[in-house]
């Protein structure tokens, strides 16, 4: 019988790749067991609660006196200790007026005049509104952690006549790595193969796959869908954009927004006068009450005391701000800071670069005008000449697909300034602007003098033959872009670029901005965007994409940048990146800035107006423990819930 051979590695990997799928159920079942841990106080003391109250209901005999006392301290200390705890390390750092005293104060007092089960209630909501409030950052943080889980861990690159698997730390610029059906792109490079198909979601918020040809661009962080592929490292790992991503997104929840810094402050002033105003509502009524008995007015405290804690507005206001920075991840579009979401819904001018901010930044064969000759063979005598360029039109034109042989150009020179002169199939070819035409006594079509973009004009045999367009293209949302922008409630659009104004104007025109300007400077781009600045109650959002905008970038009120076209300076200056090169994400970004700050001020008018009437019934003795807890942790809870709405949202 004939013994089937064994590959070595492919046992190894088939070895290899069991251990991972072990590995990884046994992370995931201790993760589970972990999560478990975490709620075993909680379920705990609420069993012992129900089961102490119904005891108390149906007044069981032995239910008395210590027994009473132990079962519900019992019940209270897995919830109430690690409060107690955390208070007391904040008195010890000097930090004596926090939430957590005051959970303690209360619950310790209601134990103190004999509220057994309402201590434990106040204790018992107050953990699992903390449970919930940690669960609600988990699901805001999930698409940055998305962000931490592309991150590569290892490169495979050609060194030695072979390739080893290093740490894409370690990759220098310009070595050769390849990339395996599944994996990771470890670092931003140029594509050796042919072609590559690949999932950009986490860098881009785009699911639909994204297929490269061979010399173009591709980033660290993307997925390899089809085939084995080798790229041409351009970046070192720190500087690729999966790094600089994750910069920004860590850096981004350490910018605060006004709102969170006031209410911050707020809460820091507010505790201790909520605290001397509890003990004075303890003793104040013994001078002017004739009644007066202690265990009351103190119990009356105790519910202040817990209503008033501010636990809801510390918790669900910077829960707001982060879910709104995670929604915007999730859809492609990175601020930097909690504070640029604010400031985003504030914009009402917009002003937006031309050249790689709506148009797509490289020259396309607009319109081809041949005459007297068919157009496959009038652009077989223009591609001719064009093989001998390297200009960025010649390029475009060259892209032009004709059937049949190519022709052949011979005795090419440059006319400086001009165009090219050369002999294609035995006939004399010209090709370049008007004055290389008017200065070879060749008749030029006035039809041409109204057009503004780039044109190529050609003349064979000392006859005009034709011409090529060559214009800019825009990006395919462009027009969907302006009109979105403008429904997100922003009243002026205007245009400010480098390319000539003709061009700039009439692309203007065909886009319906409300006013341009071309053939700027950035100086004087900066100036314009100062000047619209300097006009009352104008907030002036900047859009552009080249180290020429950088200046007004850093200058505007908020400075946006596209992410994969832009360049590193520009990138580095703006306040929000687009990652997705499309200008339609501007209005998008606008959109997710209002949801976030129309969340924040519901879960402060939710939390101060239920708070103000029960507070107002504590004091007047109409409000128990119970309604006590309620305005605080279940305020606490549908302001949690309510902030969580944000990563369920959608933007078109």
């Amino acid at each position: 019988m004939k013994k089937k051979k064994v590959n070595l590695r492919d046992l190894n990997k088939t070895s290899s790749d069991t251990h991972k799928r072990n590995d990884a159920h046994n992370q995931s079942s201790a993760e589970s067991i972990v999560k478990f841990k975490v709620y075993v106080p909680a379920i705990f003391s609420f069993v012992m609660l129900i089961i102490g109250i119904a005891m108390d209901y149906f007044d069981v005999a032995f239910f008395k006196d210590w027994i009473r006392i132990v079962w519900y301290a019992v019940a209270y200390l897995p919830v109430g200790f690690p409060v107690i705890k955390e208070g007391w390390n904040s008195i010890k750092n000097g930090d004596f007026f926090t939430e957590f005293l005051l959970m303690s104060i209360a619950t310790i007092g209601a134990f103190a005049i004999g509220e057994y089960p309402e201590g434990v209630a106040v204790m018992l909501f107050y953990a699992v509104g903390e449970l919930f409030q940690s669960a609600a950052v988990k699901r805001a943080k999930g698409s940055i952690k998305a962000l931490l889980d592309v991150r590569p861990n290892e490169a495979l690159v050609y060194r030695d006549n072979n390739y080893v698997s290093v740490n894409p730390e370690t990759v220098a610029i310009g070595e050769k790595v390849q990339v395996r059906v599944g994996e990771k792109i470890p670092l931003d490079g140029i594509l050796l193969s042919e072609k590559g198909s690949f999932n950009t979601a986490a860098l881009t918020g785009e699911s639909k796959p994204d297929t490269i040809a061979k010399g173009e661009k591709v980033f660290a962080g993307s997925i390899n869908l089809d085939g084995v592929i080798e790229i041409k490292t351009t970046k070192e790992f720190k500087d690729s954009s999966i790094a600089r991503i994750l910069d920004m997104v860590q850096n981004a929840t350490a910018r605060k927004s006004k709102t969170e810094l006031f209410i911050r402050k707020f809460a820091k002033i507010y505790t201790p006068i909520v605290v001397f105003l509890a003990i004075a509502l303890t003793f104040l009524p013994y001078f002017f009450v004739d009644d007066y008995v202690f265990s009351d007015w103190l119990y009356r405290a105790l519910i202040f005391l817990v209503i008033s804690c501010p636990c809801a507005l510390v918790i669900s206001i910077p829960l707001g701000y982060f879910g709104g920075l995670g929604a915007a991840s999730k859809n492609g579009i990175l601020f930097k800071g909690a504070s640029y979401l604010d400031e985003m819904t504030k914009v009402n001018t917009v002003v937006m670069d031309k050249t790689g901010t709506v148009t797509k930044g490289v020259f396309k064969i607009k319109e081809i005008k041949a005459i007297g000759w068919k157009e496959p063979e009038f652009m077989k005598y223009l591609m001719a000449m064009e093989e001998q360029s390297t200009h960025p039109i010649a390029k475009a034109i060259m892209d032009y697909k004709a059937d049949g042989e190519d022709f052949q150009a011979s005795e090419v020179s440059e006319v400086a300034g001009k165009g090219l002169k050369g002999t294609v199939n035995g006939k004399t070819v010209l090709v370049g602007n008007k004055a290389l035409m008017i200065s070879n006594n060749i008749e030029v079509p006035s039809q041409t003098d109204n057009i503004v973009e780039s044109i190529v004009m050609v003349s064979i045999e000392s006859k005009f033959a034709g011409y090529v367009i060559i214009a800019d293209e825009l990006k395919e949302d462009a027009h969907e872009a302006i009109k979105q922008i403008r429904e997100s409630g922003i009243s002026k659009i205007i245009m400010l670029s480098g390319d000539k104004d003709s061009i700039t104007q009439q692309v203007a025109k065909e886009m319906g901005v409300d006013w341009a300007k071309g053939g700027l400077l950035p100086e004087a781009k900066l100036a314009e965007v100062e000047k619209l600045m300097s006009e009352t109650d104008n907030k002036v959002a900047f859009i552009g994409d080249g180290i020429n905008d950088a200046p007004v970038l850093a200058v505007s009120d908020v400075g946006i940048a596209m992410g994969g076209l832009g360049s590193d300076v520009a990138i580095e200056t703006a306040d929000v990146i687009i990652q997705t090169d499309q200008p339609s994400k501007i209005a998008r970004a606008i959109k997710i800035g209002c949801s976030t700050r129309r969340i924040v001020y519901q879960n402060i008018a939710l939390a101060f107006g239920v708070k103000a009437v029960v507070l107002v019934l504590g004091a007047g003795g109409l409000a128990t423990m119970w309604e006590a807890v309620f305005a605080d942790v279940g305020v606490a809870l549908l302001a949690i819930l309510n902030a969580v709405r944000l990563q369920r949202m959608t933007w078109k």
